[in-house]
């Protein structure tokens, strides 16, 4: 087992830490490629219209802290059909073009103006590193690590294991090699929307029989950082540039296959992932399926 391995075992995958980033997380309710990307795993339903899969949350990769990184984006169509799907440079902690729109038809106090505010607002990605464990649509999937993108409701069962709210349940880190556990991910559809509340966690567990395995596991992981990477972000004005166009049904060559995400090279060694799902709509409950709506318009 390698010297940085040992220290991550020492260490409970810096649960404290993890924690305390968590409480941020509560107070405080992509790049260069394409958005096809065999990184990514994603859940696809069967022909009943439920999905089921186990996953399990990963640790940071060596030489980052966080086992997840959190993108504000926009999607959503102007008034001439066109769609406006962007990472929000608020993520960065910087002006958004959209946010600014927002807050300026927010203040004229009228509620049209307010209604389209709320249509435009941002929402919240998560990415994380998974193994999968069973994918009975894509049984091919199983024993690889891909990236995961999901969004707030699956990132409250986190925050659940992670602070449960009982005195009788034992708080549960699930990014942990050896103490986390792992996810059954259970989907159905309510009101023509994908609904993740039947998901939960499964007793504690070890990802892996051995430290050895777990070491290869955990060399196999992706970098999360380059979805916050300033480089991977658009410009102020090259967001305003492509918001004017939305909104004023100027016509674009650009397609949902130039949605950018992060580059796929980065410093630490990937998996030989294999075939994914078809594309789905997130699962942010703020959304309202901007990304399914596109696909079928595509």
């Amino acid at each position: 087992m390698s010297n940085a391995l040992e220290a991550l075992k020492k260490s409970k995958s810096n649960f404290d830490v993890l924690t305390k980033q968590l409480e941020k997380t509560i107070d405080k309710p992509e790049t260069k490629n394409k958005y096809q990307d065999d990184r990514f795993w994603k859940p696809e339903l069967d022909k009943s219209g439920n999905g089921f899969a186990v996953l399990r949350f990963l640790p940071a990769v060596e030489g980052e802290d966080m086992p997840w990184q959190r993108v504000w984006h926009h999607a959503f169509q102007g008034p001439g059909g066109q769609w406006y799907i962007e990472n929000s440079l608020t993520t960065l902690n910087k002006k958004d073009p959209v946010s600014e729109e927002n807050t300026r038809l927010w203040n004229t106090g009228i509620e049209a103006d307010k209604e389209i505010a709320r249509k435009r607002k941002r929402k919240l990605q998560y990415y994380s590193n998974v193994l999968v464990v069973s994918d009975p649509k894509h049984p091919e999937n199983e024993g690889k690590v891909f990236l995961f993108k999901y969004g707030k409701k699956i990132f409250d069962k986190i925050t659940e294991a992670m602070n449960p709210q009982f005195e009788d349940e034992k708080a549960v880190n699930p990014f942990d090699f050896w103490e986390g556990a792992n996810f059954k991910l259970k989907i159905r559809k309510v009101d023509g929307y994908w609904n993740y509340d039947k998901s939960e966690f499964e007793q504690v567990s070890r990802v892996k029989p051995s430290d050895e395995e777990i070491d290869a596991l955990w060399k196999s992981q992706y970098a999360l950082k380059p979805f916050i990477d300033p480089s991977n972000f658009k410009s102020y004005d090259e967001l305003k540039e492509k918001l004017n166009k939305v909104l004023t049904g100027t016509r674009s060559t650009e397609s949902v296959e130039d949605i950018d995400l992060p580059p796929a090279s980065n410093s630490v060694p990937k998996s030989s992932n294999g075939s994914v799902g078809k594309v789905s709509s997130t699962d942010d409950d703020e959304s309202l399926s901007y990304f399914s709506k596109l696909a079928e318009d595509d």
